[in-house]
This record gives C-alpha cells, structure tokens and sequence, in this order.
C-alpha cells in the first residue's frame, strides 16, 4: 500500500480546519488529523481511496474539481452539503487549491458550518451566563442584609410571646428565612475558585452514581457504558461531582423514581471549546428515558431560576454550566419524549 505524504507542508497536521490532499486521479494522498476527525477516517486505509467513496451526494462538489484541475484555478465554496462514511451528512465550507507538491495535485480546505455556529452560539450562552451571574448575585447580596435582620426579629419576639399558638408563627418565619438564606449561599457558592488535581471522570461518574441510588428507590437503574481507556482529567473534583449530580438527579425526579439512566463516557478528538482547539477532550453523556424538557423553558433551561418542575429552585443546570465552564468545558443537551441526553464535553490538558 502507498504510503501517505507524513507532512506535506509545516504545521499542517496542526491546523483546526479539516485539509485533504488529492492527486490528478482525485485520489487522497493526505488528511490531517482535523479532517480524519471530521470525516471519520483511518490514517491505515484512506492511501489511494477516491474522494468519492469519502464524501459523495454532491455532483456540483465533483464538479468543481475536475474544473479546478483543469483550468488550475481556485474554488471557493461557502456551502456544501456532503455525505460522508456512513452516510453522515455534513455542511461544510470548501476552498479547493491547485498544488505541485510531490504527487498531490488539489488541497482541499473543510471548515464546519455547524461547528462554527455552535462556537458562536457557545460565546452568546457564556456572555449571557456571565450576566446572570451577575445580576443574580447583586441581587443576593441586596436581599442577605434585609433577610438576616427579618430573621434575627423573629427570634427576638419568639422569646417575649408566652403563647405557643403565636410561636408558630414566629417559627415558620425563622425557617422560612433560613431556606432563602440557603438558596442565597447557593447563588453566591459558584465563585468560589476550582482546586485542580488529576482525577479520573468515572469516579466523579460512580460518586454520583452511588448518591443517586440512595435517594431513589428500586424502580430506577442506572447504566454505565464507560471507556476506560480514557486518560486523566484536570480539575476540581467536587464542582465536576456537583455538576454531573445536579444533571443526574433532575433525570431522576424526571422519571419519577422509575426508568432508566445512563452514564456514557467517551474520549473526543480535534475539539474547539471556548475558542480554543484541543487535542483530546472527555466526553460525559448523561442520557434518561423520561419525558423530555418542556417546549416553553427548552431555550432557557440554563438560566438561573427556571424550572419546569414544581419546587424546584430553578438552579442546578445553571450551576451545572457555570461549574463546566471553569472548566473551560461545555454543556449541550438534545431532548424529546423517551430520551433526553446531557453531554459534558471536557478538555484533556496534560
């Protein structure tokens, strides 16, 4: 078998864009590891396959090509809908390039529509996090004072009243006042700083896990599907422990202590989180087969105080994304009846 050109220029197999070599045959010749990613080839078998067998259903792409190779001119291609290995459907940009460069004859740049507007929509949800957590806790801090001296009250005129009917009062006051005080720390808790260390993601997985099922009864199963090959992660233990269970345990109530969840695990490859490319990054599936997420809250689920469940207090997604994003991670969640999945994507720094 041919083999592949290991570095056609210096720093291609850096480049986050997706690059193909092709010969005068339309032959591919070289893929970067973005485009090995992006269409799901294997550096051992791609030497020699024809650029039709890897992405085909666009005759205009084809085209463009052999047009390129003939007249030895640029191609610029904003929008392409291509299928690629099994039939995956892809949108994506092209600029198809003539080269002399040993045996290679057109570059092929690939820039991913979809990618690129989920990195943008990532920068719109993270500006507007940062808002709410700002006004969330100006707010906090406005309530703390008045609620303390409320409280504080109470016990005083709970001690002068010698009957225990107006006590009651008193007293449901005192706890009232303390559960706002709780949900207050809540708000205010995210700020605090993330203690790295080098852990594992499927202790945090079985920690969570194990809490789960002491809280709910037997009707409800939890499944793991792990790959354990997956290397280490850097982060705060507990912030990624309270995150996972706040998603975990909003599956739970979903279902009503009966069905089932999911824990998978997997290991990406050539991803973009917060504007920045990495190699590696762990991906962390949280996935139930209850309801679905309400039409009416589905574009703000993340916000502070929403909830589609009665009594809840509309803050563990928001701390779960707030608890992701210091760790320079995301999560994206796709819903409807009989399945919702939650994925944590985050980055391998070592």
């Amino acid at each position: 078998m041919l083999r592949t050109i290991a570095s056609p220029f210096p720093g291609l197999d850096l480049l986050a864009t997706a690059v193909l070599l092709l010969d005068r045959q339309l032959l591919i010749r070289y893929a970067n590891p973005a485009a090995e990613s992006l269409f799901a080839l294997n550096r051992s078998n791609f030497a020699q396959t024809p650029i039709d067998h890897i992405l085909s259903g666009n005759a205009v792409f084809h085209s463009t090509l052999h047009s390129a190779l003939e007249s030895n001119a640029s191609y610029n291609e904003h929008e392409l809908s291509l299928f690629g290995p099994g039939q995956t459907l892809l949108q994506v940009s092209c600029i198809v390039t003539p080269i002399e460069f040993h045996d290679s004859a057109l570059l092929l740049e690939f820039r991913q529509l979809d990618q690129q507007l989920r990195i943008a929509r990532e920068e719109r949800v993270r500006e507007q996090q940062e808002f709410n957590r700002e006004l969330i806790r100006n707010l906090a801090h406005e309530i703390r004072n008045p609620l303390g001296g409320i409280r504080g009250a109470a016990q005083l005129l709970e001690r002068e009243l010698n009957r225990a009917d107006l006590r009651e009062y008193t007293d449901v006051i005192v706890k009232e006042a303390g559960r706002l005080q709780a949900l207050l720390d809540r708000l205010l808790t995210p700020h605090r700083l993330p203690q790295y260390t080098a852990l594992n993601v499927h202790e945090v997985l079985e920690r969570v896990r194990s809490l789960i099922v002491a809280e709910t009864q037997d009707g409800l199963s939890i499944r793991r599907d792990y790959d354990i090959s997956l290397p280490l992660l850097t982060g705060d233990k507990e912030q990624l422990i309270q995150a996972v269970l706040n998603i975990a345990r909003n599956a739970a109530q979903a279902l009503q202590g009966r069905g089932e969840i999911t824990f998978r695990t997997r290991v990406a490859r050539q991803v973009t989180l917060a504007k920045k490319r990495y190699r590696h990054a762990l991906r962390v599936e949280i996935i139930d087969n209850g309801p679905g997420i309400l039409d009416a809250i589905r574009d703000k689920i993340f916000y502070p105080l929403i909830t589609g469940r009665e009594g809840g207090s509309g803050l563990g997604l928001s701390l779960a994304q707030h608890y992701v994003q210091q760790h320079h991670g995301t999560v994206e969640f796709d819903s409807q009846p009989g399945r919702t999945c939650f994925t944590l994507m985050l980055p391998v720094t070592t």
